[in-house]
């Protein structure tokens, strides 16, 4: 990243307690350049969704500073969980609403939102017949409807088969490459960091390893 750019995801000294004064984070600090692809990894209990969702504003700091480049997209671990229309063009449209554009314009911004995620086809396919591959593609879609600058993604292969987590993963990649959008995904397979431009190692609520993704897969696999 060039000095003169200003990181799309900048997080400072960042601390969150829960309610019973349990430490999630704990002084974390990490930044993510525009136009990047980076992934969060750290095993059960690190701090990686908590991040991802005080990101997204979902959770309130306990102290620290965030800055992050809007409007951001978020991606659930399980698309169910955010898909609330009865069909694939609706959902995406969805999101649209607040910004009360005319209807030639939100069918554009729809079917150029399906196209990139190579779903335009299944437009008015209802929601329950999609695979859950193509279920988080529709997420993504509705991010990208949105002009989103910042995609935040929990771990979204979770639930998918090994073929389908390959493919949404290489759809992210080509995604940000295309739109120069920002993406940090998180994750706990380390195939995945084939993919991104880098990666975040979080243990005990702090970033202890940055960078390169081959030097962080290596440093997982010698542990």
């Amino acid at each position: 990243m060039s000095l003169n750019q200003q990181p799309a995801i900048a997080v400072r000294d960042l601390c969150f307690n829960w309610p019973d004064g349990t430490s999630v984070l704990s002084s974390c600090s990490l930044e993510v350049p525009k136009g990047e692809f980076w992934m969060l990894l750290g095993t059960n209990g690190s701090g990686k969704s908590t991040l991802l969702r005080l990101l997204a504003g979902l959770l309130a700091p306990k102290s620290g500073q965030i800055e992050i480049q809007p409007p951001v997209g978020f991606v659930f671990q399980n698309p169910d969980h955010q898909l609330v229309m009865p069909t694939v063009g609706a959902d995406v449209a969805f999101g649209l609403v607040e910004e009360k554009l005319p209807p030639v314009s939100i069918r554009q911004r729809v079917d150029e939102a399906l196209d990139l995620v190579n779903l335009l086809p299944l437009r008015g396919r209802p929601i329950y017949a999609l695979s859950g591959g193509q279920k988080q593609r529709i997420a993504i879609a509705g991010a990208i409807a949105r002009r989103c600058e910042v995609l935040l993604l929990d771990e979204p292969t979770a639930l998918l088969d090994p073929d389908s987590q390959l493919d949404l993963v290489r759809q992210v990649r080509q995604l940000v490459t295309r739109q120069q959008i920002c993406a940090l995904w998180v994750t706990h397979r380390l195939d995945e960091l084939d993919y991104c431009d880098g990666g975040f190692l979080l243990e005990r609520g702090r970033v202890v390893a940055q960078g390169e993704p081959n030097r962080l897969k290596q440093r997982l696999t010698s542990t």
